[in-house]
Parts: C-alpha cells; structure tokens; sequence
C-alpha cells in the first residue's frame, strides 16, 4: 500500500524558500502513519530537501517540448515500477489528464491549493465534471476553494463524498509565550498590492509615528511591484526561512493579513495564529477559516486598519485576550490535519466494515403517502417523510411507501395532464394488494378526498391521518394555500398533525388535531460537533423551493433582509451562509458535510414566529450537535432551557449572544451536547410516528410526550 505525492513542476521541496504547497506535503507525510510508505516526487534544483522519502525528476532543457509534461511522464514510468496504490497530485489538475491518459486504472486524488477557477484544468465547468469523474478524492484547503469549484456545477450531478476540505495546518504554541510578546507588529507575504502592503505600508506609518515603542517586522519581498515605507521603527526583513519566520511569529503581538485579492486559505495568519498573535485580516477568500478569533475587516482602507490596529495597542486587555484565545482554540495542528488525511487513506486501503441490519416482527401495516423524491436522485433523501418512515419501521411495522409525486410526474399523459387521475387509480389497486391498517399522507394534495372516501367504505377498518410541515403563520409565505391544503382532507381523516401549535390556528375549528415537532432521526443526524473545533460559527442555508433545487432570480425574501443586518450588526463573526448572494443552496451529503463544520445554526423560517412552528431545518442543526439560535417566539422555551438552545429576542440580542458563544467554546460545546441529547430523545423519529399512531388509532396509553405539555 504505496502513496504517490507529485508536488507542481518547479515546487521547491526544500527548508530553502519553500512553497506552502511544500510546507504542507512536508508537515502531513512526515506526522503520518503512512509515513513509510510514501515517496514524494518533485524538481527542485535546491540541494537539501525535507527530510522525506523524496524523488527528484531530473529533466533536461528542451525549447520544443513542454518540460510540464515531461515532468508527468517521467512519473508514470516511475509509478510502473512502484505501482502506488493512490496517487496524489496537488495544485495541478492539469496533471490528471495526461496521467488518466496513460494509467487509467489508477487511484488519484487532486489537492487544491489556489482558487480552481484561476488553473488550468479546471477552469471550466466541463473540466470540472471531467475532474469528478477521474478522481477518487477531490481535496480543497478551504471551503472557499471548494465553494468555487462546485461554481457552475449546482444543476449537475456532484457526488459530495468526493468533494472534502483539508486545511492547511501549523505547529500550535504554548500560551506561555503570551508573557514574552514583543511590541511588534509583523505583516509576512509579498510585498504588493495584492497583498494589501500598500495599505498596511500608510498605515503602519502612521501607526509607528504615533506608537514610538512599537515596531514592524515586514517580511517579504516582491520584484514586480515598488512600494516604499522608510521609517526607523520598520524593519524590512526580506525573505526568511520558514523557521526564522516562526519565530518572529512567537515573539509578535500583533500581525496583519489584509489580502485584497480572494485567498484560498492564507498560510501566514493561520501560523500567526497558532503561535498566539493578536491577528488582524480581511474577509476575503479562506482567510477567515484560516484563525479561530481575529479581527475582521470587511473593506480594507488605511483608516479602517490604522483603526484596529490601534485598538489592540490602546486595548491590552483585548490584545491579550485575542492572543491567548489564538493559541487556545487553535486546532489546525499538523497532527489534526492529518489525521484526517489519513483517514481518507483507511477508506480507500482498508476494508470496508461489514454492517448488518436485524429484522423486526412487524405488526401493523401502513401506507406512506408521501413524496419520497425518487425522481431527484436522493437530493431530498434526507427529508420528513422518510424520518417519519424510519420510526414506523423500527417500531416494528410492514411499511410501504407510495411517492405521490413520482407517480404524477412518471404517469402524465395528454389524456392526464396532471397524472391524478392515474395516481388515484394506482392508489385504489395498492391498497388492494397490500390491505393496508393506516393510510398516512404527507403533503399529498393531488390524492383526493373523493378517493379517500371511497377507501374508508371500501375498507371500514382502516384508519386514516395526514401530517403537514409548512407554515400556517397568517402573515406568513402562502397562509392561504397551506390551510385550503390541510382543510381539503381535514374531515375524511380520522387525525391531523401540524408542526405548527393548532392552538393558534383557528380555521382547525376543534377538528382531531395536534402538534409535532420535526422529528430528528438517529440515522440522519450524526454529527457531533460539540465534539471537535469548528471553523464556522454561524451556518445557515435557505431556498426557493426545495423541488427547485436553485436560486430564483430577482425573488425577495425577508430572511436575506434579516441576514444581511445580523452580518453588518456581527462583523467579526465567521458565517457560512447558503442560498444568498448568488451562493446556490446545497442538498443531501452535501449539506451535511458543510454543517459539520459549524458551531452554531440559525433556525430562521420564513414569515413571523408563530407557537412551535419552525421548518425542519432545527433537527439538522440540533440533532447535529450545532448550537440552535431561534427566536423565542416561537415558544420552544416551553420545551427546552437556556442551557440547551439559545432564544433571541431580536437582532441585536442575537448578534451579543453569537459573539458570546463563539468565543467561549465550553459554553458552546455545552449548549449543544445538552441540546442535542434533548432533542434525539424526546423529538425523534421513533417517538413522533408512535404518537400519530396512537392518536390516529385512539390507542390507550399512558407514555407521556414532552410536546404535549
């Protein structure tokens, strides 16, 4: 089980100016349990390499041929004779065409270190799906980076188990260091306009002028781009070796990342945070995934970072606060990082474990009107429906599910427009075959109530229930639609239930009515993030129609106003937000290996708050182990504390209680755990399809459910 590394062409793999695709590579391999296993392949014309099983390819000068693809072939002839059993390229997808080309059999994964749109390879969106196709393992080192690649790609089928972000990562510091700070403010990269050195050059100017204790150390050079700063407290260091600039990093209190192009990662403030300065960077790119707490600038100018940096100068309470909670919550570290690369590795070199499923005797047998989504290739798999089906079917009973929407869409016809009248027909020969106990429907409007009738007579012993999940708020998206909706089968079901509270819905005029929460499943939600650092504090996705999949032009909705004004009220506050500003919703797999990088989530359904309504989005983020934010008007304090969800009264009182959260991981970790094993155990799946049973049915029984207090 050998691992192939094939570093850019001209990558410096050397303690000599080295790159930070180097730096990387060096770092994972050397802390990996595969260390022995792995060759690294490269050309280098520097002498002393890192100290890892390191092949040069050697490669003669030659005018008329491309050197890039010498470069290539020279490593196939090497894999036939190692015969690697994953191959992995970074930052050259180019590279994985010429090597598909010759040894297709292969295992390869690509490794992006820079943004995918901006290299050749990848530029377009047929590269792109070229790309998902060949490779096992497609790596990103942000999730900005992955953001990009996935541009273009939103209507098309991704497999999202090949699409994973590995960050790049540093050696942590001792808090101890905090004590040792220098005065200085240090800034490491090329010394140019993309970099924002201009502007750190204006400010810093005026920053020593009226700081004279304070120094700069710049770090840097660039031969294309002249900017001067000549003041006698700025040292002007040149390049430095990797180690000498640790160094600088662990005496600093201060170091600025002001970017004004779109970083994929930003190497220099994660290593300034890992060794505890007070990091200062602009929100571009990855740069914000690269610190656990800085201080964000949203429109780099020479007033607003002179602003800041003058604040941490002037503010050594805050200063020390940012660089022990650096160091603290720091926990990119090399073993971190690879751990999880290695993990990747186990996946594909070892065996797959043998998982095994136990039959359950069954009792009743239900029929699960609903939409199963066959249609959409598992994008909506994860959805109330199949939740509901999963607790009947542990409970024990004979399920079969009938996607109501599937059929309509499959069967229409010029004689059926619609595909009803085929999809009653069906309906009418199921429940003849299978004699069903309980007909449950979910949103399942195009099934008539005639047709219901008609099965009541036909079988007198079957019970009937719907369940609906939309909003019923009278100010709400489609109050009217959703309540003709409910009201059309409302008196040829034995029970109907809401995740809306019925006490607040007057048209239900006394009829068998009752509350369900959004049921959490022990199979979907399975992510404890209150487990492990997290990169994002606040996630949030919303869409235009779930059916839809994508953003729809020029639509207005109130909860991009109300997301627009928390992020302005939280400037210094990591959001990950889907849906909004042109960043197409995600779905499915997806959708689930982003949260899992959150701390907390917003639970923001559309309209005002109306008593225990909210969209089931709150057992994705609470089930998952992310803290929940969600207005308190909604009445869930009646069911959970202040220990185990967090309510807001308003945006403000949102934005102080985000702030305070994201900066103090044991109280996050805390209100999470607690909420989530609230939630798996009274709101699950198991739980809330016994209960329609047993309302449905009138069955006697002294269980007690905590939403019905």
């Amino acid at each position: 089980m050998k691992i192939g590394i094939l570093l850019p062409y001209k990558e410096n793999f050397s303690p000599e100016y080295p790159g930070a695709v180097s730096l990387f590579v060096n770092e994972t391999s050397k802390n990996s349990k595969y260390k022995k296993k792995i060759v690294v392949f490269g050309n280098t014309s520097y002498r002393k390499k890192f100290n890892l099983k390191y092949i040069n390819i050697n490669l003669s000068k030659n005018l008329l041929s491309s050197q890039t693809k010498k470069y290539v072939k020279k490593f196939i002839d090497f894999q036939k004779k190692f015969k690697f059993s994953i191959i992995e390229v970074h930052n050259r997808p180019s590279y994985i065409y010429q090597l598909y080309d010759k040894i297709p059999k292969n295992v390869f994964s690509l490794y992006f270190h820079n943004d995918p749109l901006s290299m050749d390879g990848s530029k377009t969106i047929n590269e792109r799906k070229k790309l998902l196709k060949i490779c096992y393992k497609i790596i990103f080192n942000s999730n900005w980076s992955k953001k990009r690649f996935l541009e273009g790609l939103e209507n098309k089928f991704v497999n999202s188990n090949k699409l994973v972000v590995f960050f790049q990562s540093a050696k942590k510091g001792k808090l101890s260091f905090i004590n040792k700070k220098n005065n200085w403010i240090t800034f490491v990269g090329k010394l140019n306009k993309a970099k924002g050195y201009d502007v750190f050059a204006k400010s810093i100017e005026k920053i020593l002028n009226k700081y004279p204790n304070w120094q700069a150390k710049i770090i840097g050079d660039e031969k294309r781009e002249k900017i001067n700063l000549q003041h006698k407290n700025a040292d002007l260091l040149g390049f430095l070796n990797h180690d000498k600039v640790l160094k600088i990093f662990k005496f600093s209190s201060i170091a600025v990342a002001c970017s004004r192009w779109e970083e994929p990662f930003g190497r220099t403030s994660l290593e300034a945070s890992a060794n505890g300065c007070a990091v200062i960077i602009t929100n571009k790119g990855g740069l914000p995934e690269t610190i656990t707490n800085a201080k964000i600038i949203n429109n780099l100018t020479v007033k607003n970072l002179t602003c800041e940096i003058s604040s941490l100068i002037n503010n050594n309470e805050l200063r020390q606060t940012l660089q022990r909670s650096s160091i603290k919550n720091f926990y990119l570290t090399h073993s971190f990082v690879t751990k999880k690369i290695d993990e990747y590795r186990d996946e594909k070199l070892l065996s797959n474990k043998l998982f095994f499923s136990k039959k359950i005797k069954k009792s009743l047998r239900i029929l699960h009107i609903t939409n199963f989504n066959e249609r959409l290739d598992g994008r909506l798999f994860f959805n109330t429906g199949r939740r509901i089906n999963n607790g009947f079917i542990r409970q024990g009973h004979s399920v079969l599910g009938f996607s109501d929407r599937d059929i309509q869409k499959y069967y229409k016809s010029l004689n059926d427009l619609k595909g009803a009248k085929t999809l009653n027909d069906k309906l009418k020969k199921t429940c003849y075959n299978y004699k069903p106990d309980l007909i449950v429907l979910g949103h399942a409007d195009l099934i008539s109530k005639e047709q219901i009738s008609e099965l009541r007579e036909d079988y007198p012993n079957t019970k009937f229930s719907q369940w609906f999940l939309d909003p019923l708020n009278k100010k709400g998206p489609d109050f009217e639609r959703n309540r003709d909706r409910i009201l059309d089968k409302i008196d040829v079901v034995d029970s109907t239930f809401l995740t809306t509270s019925p006490e607040v819905l007057s048209f239900l005029k006394n009829k068998r009515s009752y509350f369900i929460p959004n049921p959490s499943d022990k199979s979907f939600e399975t992510l404890n993030n209150f487990n492990k650092s997290c990169n994002v504090d606040v996630f949030f996705a919303l869409s235009h129609g779930v059916h839809r999949g994508v953003l729809k032009s020029g639509k207005i909705d109130d909860r991009i106003l109300f997301l627009n004004n928390l992020r302005s009220n939280t400037p210094n506050v990591k959001f990950d937000i889907y849906g909004i500003d042109k960043v197409q919703p995600i779905w499915a797999d997806h959708y689930f290996k982003t949260i899992g990088n959150a701390k907390m989530g917003l639970n923001l359904s559309r309209g005002e708050a109306i008593k225990y309504y909210s969209s089931d989005r709150i057992t994705q983020i609470v089930g998952n182990g992310l803290v929940c934010l969600i207005d308190e008007k909604t009445n869930y304090g009646n069911f959970f504390n202040n220990k185990e969800m967090v309510f807001y009264k308003s945006i403000s009182d949102l934005s102080e209680k985000i702030i305070k959260i994201s900066s103090d991981e044991k109280l996050r970790k805390n209100i999470a755990r607690n909420g989530k094993i609230k939630y798996m155990k009274y709101f699950n799946s198991d739980l809330v399809s016994e209960f329609i049973i047993d309302k449905t049915l009138e069955l006697k029984t002294n269980k007690k459910y905590l939403w019905e207090k």
